[in-house]
C-alpha cells in the first residue's frame, strides 16, 4: 500500500513538473499568412499554407474542410506538423475553410480560421 501511495505522489509531482515548465498559451493566436481571406486558387495547383511560427509551441493542429467548419460536408484534412507550414497536391473545385491553432505538451491556443475558393484553370 505504501509503494502505491508513493508511486501516485511520484506520478502527480512529474505531472505538475511537465505543466509548470510548459508556456501557457492559451490567450495567444496564430496568425496566418495564406492562403489568405476568400482567395481564388486554381485547380491542379499545389496548396501550400502558411501561418506565424508561435513560441512555445510544439506542433500546430491543421484542418480543411469544405465548405465551412460550421456547416461541414468534408473534413478534408485532420492533421498535426511540427512546422509553420503544410502544402497539398490540389483540391477540386469548392469552397474552403482552413484553421489551425498551436499545442504543446499542456496548452492549445484556439483555432485561427480563413477561407478560401478553388476554381478552374
Amino acid at each position: 500500500m505504501k509503494k502505491t501511495i508513493a508511486l501516485i505522489i511520484i506520478i502527480s509531482t512529474l505531472s505538475c513538473e511537465e505543466i509548470i515548465n510548459e508556456q501557457n498559451i492559451t490567450n495567444d493566436a496564430i496568425e496566418l499568412i495564406a492562403p489568405s481571406e476568400n482567395v481564388l486558387l486554381k485547380t491542379n495547383e499545389k496548396i501550400i499554407f502558411n501561418w506565424e511560427a508561435l513560441n512555445g509551441t510544439t506542433a500546430y493542429k491543421l484542418q480543411i474542410a469544405t465548405p465551412n467548419f460550421g456547416n461541414a460536408t468534408q473534413l478534408l484534412t485532420d492533421t498535426l506538423v511540427q512546422r509553420a507550414d503544410f502544402s497539398i497536391e490540389s483540391l477540386p473545385i469548392n469552397t474552403y475553410e482552413w484553421r489551425i491553432k498551436g499545442v504543446n505538451s499542456a496548452y492549445e491556443t484556439v483555432f485561427t480560421t480563413s477561407g478560401f475558393i478553388v476554381e478552374s484553370n
